[in-house]
């Protein structure tokens, strides 16, 4: 019988049987570590005292070996030392006879001072200035530099080893004997292990401390910012208030201060959002009550032409209500955030010359001059299908406003790195004092008697600030409204 099993943290799932499972069972204390050490691995508290660590452990292993280089110098010093210390003294020993021969007693003193007791053994050579032996063992080997301390191999054992040239009271004046003298390394090693041990130890002392001293640094260090962590936590859905960027440290409130800025930003988006949805709910309402008052009617009236009449005036509210309802999706979809942006080279005339000629029956309709001026592509980057819906409210909210018998001007052109599009109309305009509440979601000016829902205009603003542009309002030579957008040319367009 077998039993699935889905890791979902891994995102594998395999089948297996009821002994697999038990066999894996073990397995899970291993997964449960390894999910540790990757939630671990993102800690910055981990990862500024690894950083530390390694350092401090770098450092460490080089000065330890500086320190060992250092203990095998002093080693070899002391040993140079003695071992040239007890050359000397042999070859004070050496005296000439009466018959000219040169003998030597070895003192003791010269042997017994390398009795540290390591065990180390002591050879010696003396020989005459033509190379006789006068005491010691014949084959030791010579250094080859005078009073410098030198490694060599005697017997199959390591030593180290030094030669003294000395003269002897009776022999000519260049007359000197050498005398060799070799100990084993074994206090040389223990004088370097000692000392290098001691250095390793002091070092490592001050590592713990460091580490010790670095952990207690990072509690206190990351103290605020866990603190500024409580209190985001702690707070409501709601409360959008700013923090106090004192609660941290110098080098972290510029965080607190962007989280400040950004939940201003959200805060004001919030309330945004409040007004547009009781503000559609507003405008809807109306047009909902009255399409439910026209059907009343329609249904309750006898007389064709009675009816044929409501039926009109329901037919025109739901045309109103559609478009309101379209409005507020284009308005929605133009908001930054609300979709994936897109950023594609589209021509500003061709987009204008679409949008006039699917307007064109709506303006003979009104009897309504719509022209047309383009005469070469400009291009910009943005969003194709918002840009057009810019320049649909554009010229709608122009036709909607200019009397019959009036026109409607449409003009995209380039100057220099700018694209230029204009909308003139014959309207009644919009007071200087009004141009920029007009851009406002919903506002419409009093006394006006189009059908417009007050979107118009928001939903151009949004599109134009997200192709990176600029809208101005003026007055045409006619007394109408001269609507202005400049927006960057497309890269490598111009």
């Amino acid at each position: 019988m077998c039993r699935s099993q889905r890791f979902a943290d891994l995102g594998i799932c395999y089948v297996m049987s009821d002994q697999a499972n038990a066999e894996k069972e073990p397995k899970n204390g291993t997964l449960g570590v390894f999910r540790k050490f990757m939630v671990f691995r993102h800690s910055l508290r981990v990862q500024l005292l690894g950083f530390v660590l390694l350092t401090l452990l770098i450092t460490l292993c080089l000065n330890l070996y500086v320190s060992f280089r250092s203990a095998s110098a002093a080693a070899d010093l002391v040993s140079d030392q003695m071992l040239t210390a007890s050359a000397r003294v042999i070859a004070e020993a050496v005296r000439m006879d009466e018959a000219g021969t040169l003998n030597g007693d070895i003192p003791p003193a010269a042997l017994e001072m390398f009795d540290t007791g390591y065990g180390d053994q002591v050879f010696y050579r003396v020989m005459t200035p033509w190379g006789n032996l006068i005491a010691g063992y014949p084959d030791l080997p010579i250094p080859e530099v005078t009073r410098s301390g030198e490694e060599i191999f005697f017997r199959g054992r390591p030593m180290r080893a030094v030669v003294l040239s000395h003269p002897v009271v009776g022999l000519e004046a260049d007359g000197v004997i050498s005398v060799v003298v070799a100990v084993t390394l074994n206090s040389h090693t223990a004088i370097r292990r000692n000392l290098w041990f001691s250095d390793f130890t002091n070092q490592l002392i001050l590592v713990v401390v460091a580490g010790a001293a670095l952990v207690l640094a990072l509690r206190w260090g990351l103290g605020p910012v866990l603190r500024l962590r409580d209190e985001v936590r702690a707070r409501g859905r709601e409360n959008l208030a700013p923090l106090s960027p004192a609660m941290v440290q110098l080098e972290l409130r510029p965080l607190v201060l962007a989280l400040n800025d950004y939940m201003e930003r959200v805060q004001n988006q919030m309330a945004a959002q409040r007004r547009f949805v009781a503000n559609a709910a507003h405008q809807l309402r109306t047009p909902l009550a009255l399409i439910a008052t026209q059907a009343s009617v329609a249904a309750r009236e006898a007389r064709p032409e009675a009816r044929n009449e409501a039926l009109a005036a329901l037919q025109k509210s739901t045309r109103q209500v559609t478009r309101l309802a379209g409005q507020l999706l284009t308005l929605s979809r133009a908001e930054p955030g609300s979709r994936r942006p897109r950023s594609e080279a589209v021509d500003l005339s061709a987009t204008a010359r679409r949008v006039l000629e699917n307007l064109a029956e709506t303006a003979l309709r009104r009897d309504i001059d719509l022209g047309l001026e383009a005469e070469r592509p400009v291009y910009v980057t943005g969003d194709g299908t918002m840009l057009g819906e810019m320049v649909v409210n554009l010229v709608d909210n122009a036709l909607t406003y200019t009397p019959a018998g009036g026109a409607v001007t449409v003009c995209v052109r380039q100057i220099g790195s700018s694209a230029i599009l204009t909308v003139e109309d014959n309207g009644p305009g919009i007071p200087d004092h009004e141009r920029q509440q007009v851009f406002e979601r919903f506002y419409r000016i009093m006394g006006t008697q189009g059908e417009g829902s007050g979107l118009g205009l928001a939903i151009v603003r949004e599109v134009v600030d997200a192709a990176d542009g600029k809208v101005m309002l003026d007055r045409s030579p006619s007394g109408g409204l001269f609507v202005t957008i400049t927006i960057p040319v497309a890269s490598g367009k111009g």
